[in-house]
């Protein structure tokens, strides 16, 4: 059967940005033929034993009370489950001084389908018929941002400055002031902190610097804090959530160990989070009860906050420490390699300079030798300027094992200084 489908459903049955490529890896995996390859592409989290055994007891707790009838066998309200909002707003208000009533939040199934909300409510075309723009203020970032808006022609990305240390391989996306622009055809900011795929943190200065841009226009400013404390905490940096009149902090418990489970929680004004909630009672009437319910457990009991501080950030931290180890002892030194500034989630981000291929050439080359990584280029939704640097990054799972990305980066090694080998000798014979 083929039918005929809409302009949106013509949009929406096609897979976009890192989806896309992950069907390739999913074949590629299925395909091997008894080849083992060494997969750093997985955005999974790792199930650690003390997350897991975390869900398995808090399941136990609700499995055993009066309460689980009601949850599981029951609709509830759109806002979310009564425990989990209580939960999340004693820790939040104890936890930053806040004052956020149950009017402030909102429990939706995974944050993605927040930024769904967002987009179409906020972004895209008005009665009158104006494009309200989707701001990403500092590109690379989510590449689910990419398939959020039923109007594409609403994302609008913009280049960062680069902060480049040479000598010691790294760099730092910062906001470029100078081009980002919030006006009234905005209608609302979006980035992540700690970023998908890079690992950056934007400080507090260059948040409340986009904050105050977006103010004067009545711009919301939505924060996706997916890797943020104080669940699962993935900031290898001090950070802390920022909070302010017209910005929306958005959680999401999947790094928590509940990626199954489809768990997104909003925190913001009243108005926006009332409008976001009508979107959701349209579309899926509420998230998951089955799963608030044991978040609820986790969150009130003060567990999850614990855990994250003491073992899903370690682990991350370590695993990062042990790749950007592995860069400095096997890559080349002449080769402009850059490792991104580790300051936070589960992914490094690596950019070659002047790189004598394509990412996806890279992509396919590292494939040869049994080694999986992301390409670069589908972090870099909305963006319209034709920059090389898009072609030349790639993202690193720090998923697999110490083993694993260890010999990786060997075999990264030995492609990149093969790439780099005859512009390398053009260069000393120039010389």
């Amino acid at each position: 059967m083929n039918p005929a489908l809409t302009q949106f459903g013509d949009q929406m049955s096609h897979l976009t940005g890192v989806r896309a490529i992950m069907k390739d890896i999913i074949e590629t995996l299925r395909a091997g033929q008894g080849q083992s390859f060494i997969n750093l592409s997985a955005g999974n989290p790792v199930i650690l034993p003390e997350i897991e055994q975390l869900w398995r007891d808090c399941t136990a707790e609700l499995l055993d009370s009066s309460e689980y009838g009601e949850v599981v066998c029951r609709y509830g309200s759109s806002q979310g489950y009564e425990p989990l909002i209580e939960a999340v707003l004693a820790d939040f208000n104890q936890r930053y001084g806040l004052n956020l009533t149950e009017r402030n939040i909102l429990i939706t199934p995974g944050s993605q389908s927040l930024y769904f909300f967002a987009a179409n409510a906020f972004g895209g075309y008005t009665a009158a018929g104006q494009l309200r723009e989707i701001v990403l203020p500092l590109s690379p970032d989510y590449t689910g941002y990419g398939g959020v808006s039923l109007y594409p022609e609403a994302l609008r990305a913009y280049k960062p400055a680069l902060d480049v240390d040479a000598t010691a391989h790294s760099f730092k996306y910062r906001p470029d002031f100078s081009q980002l622009e919030i006006t009234d055809r905005t209608g609302f900011v979006l980035f992540s902190r700690p970023c998908n795929p890079t690992g950056n943190v934007l400080t507090n200065d260059e948040v409340h610097r986009i904050a105050d841009l977006a103010a004067p226009h009545n711009v919301p400013v939505f924060v996706d804090s997916a890797y943020a404390p104080p669940y699962p905490a993935l900031n290898f940096t001090e950070m802390t959530p920022i909070f302010r009149d017209n910005m929306v902090h958005c959680l999401s418990l999947s790094k928590a160990g509940l990626p199954g489970e489809r768990i997104g929680i909003a925190l913001g004004d009243e108005s926006i989070i009332q409008i976001l909630q009508s979107f959701q009672t349209n579309l899926c009437i509420h998230s998951s009860r089955y799963g608030q319910a044991i978040a609820a457990r986790a969150i009130a009991s003060g567990a999850l906050a614990h855990l994250s501080d003491t073992v899903i950030r370690p682990y991350y931290r370590n695993k990062f420490a042990i790749l950007a180890d592995s860069l400095d002892r096997y890559m080349p030194a002449d080769v402009p390699w850059y490792l991104h500034r580790g300051e936070g989630a589960i992914f490094a981000w690596l950019w070659f300079d002047q790189l004598p291929v394509t990412d996806r050439e890279l992509y396919q080359q590292l494939k040869q030798y049994g080694v999986i990584v992301v390409p670069g280029d589908p972090f870099f939704p909305g963006l319209r300027d034709d920059w090389a640097h898009t072609r030349q990054c790639i993202r690193i799972s720090l998923t697999a094992g110490d083993r694993d990305i260890d010999q990786a980066i060997q075999h990264l090694a030995t492609v990149v200084t093969a790439l780099y080998q005859p512009s390398l000798a053009a260069a000393a014979v120039g010389s």
